[in-house]
């Protein structure tokens, strides 16, 4: 992705400015195909690769969307070479992006032409479902597509209330909004030398929870061939219905119109929603909202057992499956949230109270009584840091044990699931404001993504050595439906009770941890088990 500057953040703020200031820098042609709804106009870049931005869909505010007619850019764009403005989200200098934002955008490497029948990787970006855009940085994909041999699309989706709040009670317009990114893929790529049979959907964090409520879904099913999930937080779960209509009932209570009143709604500005969406999540933090929707991530998928039918977890008969996944997760995962959160040093009687908070009775003396999490002793009259175990813990909580968990779940109802740990990552913009995430040996929340799309800016050897290696597997994946590959470690299926999580980016297998049968989802619930979701 081109580096930071001021006409970058500028493009985000309205799609008139869009035009002038977006072009990307590294450009060397242009490139017209012929689709089934128009000619595609893209532009060549020197990872080898052809970009095209385009239009999948339009809507109407928290109405379902629209599939394009015609091969339009983004944001009513001439210029090629222009991207995506991001979806409206609020950011600390406020409301940024668009409505009309359901653009995706495709690379297509020189080793793809019309009839190779080349499988297409969908990547759905991060952001706890309130921020992130396809123009992220590190979400160039022409390094991944030259490298895998595949088209690579990174798209978007409404974002926030526009995505998951409707007043009039619709559930999950941007899971539907995903649908429809994977339909409009079927429809064009084809004609870029794609086969629509061979679609792979992948995501980080949010965008992996994503893929997972797409996993849940009945009539998403037939869009695609195989899924990978990074850092997915399962611990959370999917909102229920009467969950997610209390938070529903926050938000309208804080925007002065009714769910009915349509004029009302239609005439709301985009600072006023933003505003609104943002006194709710600050009241989910301070603990002021239904506990059951937590107070990370209170907008997300809704099981309305209509598009979502089932939970995919611990709770509920878990579904036969086919679909090859992958499900990986970083060693330090809490890592942004601990030491973000706490700069300086959580003592013995804090951290038993973080805990007590967190996880109530009778959790917090189960995990407490477990030597993995339990209070480091003081070392000559000097208490010690507490913040590795509350890492560990946090880790293992919302992401790594119940990622397991879930892959056992898929193992023995028939479907192929293979288990990874990052032990090298590259710094993400942001975490290297967190001093712990630039330490050596942390690998913190995002810190996988420039590895897998190849972005890495001036990689150390080990660096280079696991993008070599990551995009060799998911080059086998796309083709073949398997990770590995030639002149790596074998990568074993999961089980139902061993799930032959392999280091990635070291030797050997992941540490166990707590990650067992008997701990986590037994003897200490994840929270979507205590609060039945």
């Amino acid at each position: 992705m081109p580096p930071y500057n001021w006409k970058t953040e500028l493009c985000k703020l309205s799609p008139r400015l869009f035009g002038a200031l977006c072009p990307r820098q590294t450009t060397t042609g242009t490139t017209s195909v012929d689709t089934p709804i128009g000619t595609a106009h893209g532009t060549a870049d020197d990872a080898g690769a052809t970009r095209f931005a385009v239009r999948y869909a339009s809507a109407q505010r928290w109405q379902p969307a629209i599939p394009a007619q015609s091969w339009e850019l983004p944001n009513g764009a001439s210029d090629v070479t222009v991207l995506p403005v991001p979806c409206v989200q609020s950011t600390q200098d406020g409301t940024v992006g668009s409505e009309d934002c359901l653009s995706m955008v495709l690379y297509v490497p020189s080793s793809i032409s019309k009839g190779s029948d080349a499988p297409t990787f969908m990547w759905i970006h991060g952001g706890s479902f309130t921020a992130g855009s396809a123009t992220g940085p590190g979400l160039d994909g022409s390094k991944l597509a030259a490298a895998t041999n595949s088209i690579v699309a990174v798209i978007q989706y409404r974002l926030g209330a526009l995505g998951f709040l409707a007043p009039n009670g619709s559930h999950n317009l941007a899971v539907m909004d995903v649908m429809m990114a994977l339909g409009f893929l079927r429809t064009v790529i084809p004609s870029f030398g794609g086969s629509a049979t061979k679609i792979t959907i992948a995501g980080q964090s949010a965008g992996a929870n994503m893929v997972r409520a797409l996993l849940a879904t009945p009539t998403a099913s037939p869009l695609f061939q195989s899924a990978i999930l990074h850092s997915d937080p399962m611990d959370f779960g999917f909102l229920n219905t009467s969950v997610h209509q209390n938070v529903l009932n926050f938000f309208v209570g804080n925007i002065n119109c009714s769910n009915s009143d349509e004029a009302c709604l239609s005439a709301l500005s985009l600072d006023d929603i933003m505003s609104a969406q943002n006194n709710l999540l600050d009241a989910a933090a301070n603990s002021e909202l239904d506990p059951a929707a937590g107070a990370s991530e209170p907008i997300r998928p809704v099981r309305d057992m209509q598009l979502i039918i089932n939970p995919l977890d611990l709770t509920a008969t878990f579904p036969q499956q086919s679909k090859p996944i992958i499900l990986s997760n970083v060693r330090n995962e809490a890592g942004p949230t601990i030491y973000g959160g706490f700069p300086f040093d959580v003592d013995k009687s804090l951290y038993e109270t973080l805990v007590s908070l967190t996880f109530g009775t009778p959790r917090t003396t189960r995990i407490l009584e477990t030597a993995l999490y339990a209070v480091s002793p003081a070392v000559n009259g000097v208490e010690p840091d507490q913040r590795p175990q509350l890492e560990q813990l946090g880790t293992d909580q919302i992401w790594r044990c119940a990622t397991w968990s879930f892959a056992r779940k898929w193992a023995g109802n028939g479907g192929k699931a293979y288990v990874g740990e990052y032990q090298v990552g590259a710094t993400y913009p942001g975490n290297d404001e967190v001093p712990f995430c630039t330490t050596p040996g942390s690998v913190c929340h995002q810190d996988d993504i420039q590895i897998i799309f190849g972005t890495v800016q001036n990689p150390t050897s080990a660096q280079s050595a696991l993008v070599k290696e990551m995009q060799a597997r998911y080059s086998n994946f796309l083709h073949t439906g398997s990770p590995n590959a030639n002149g790596f470690t074998t990568w074993n299926v999961a089980g139902t009770d061993n799930v032959n999580a392999i280091n990635l980016g070291a030797p050997g297998m992941a540490d166990v941890g707590a990650c067992n049968t008997s701990f986590w989802g037994n003897f200490v619930q994840f929270d979507y088990q205590v609060f039945n979701l």
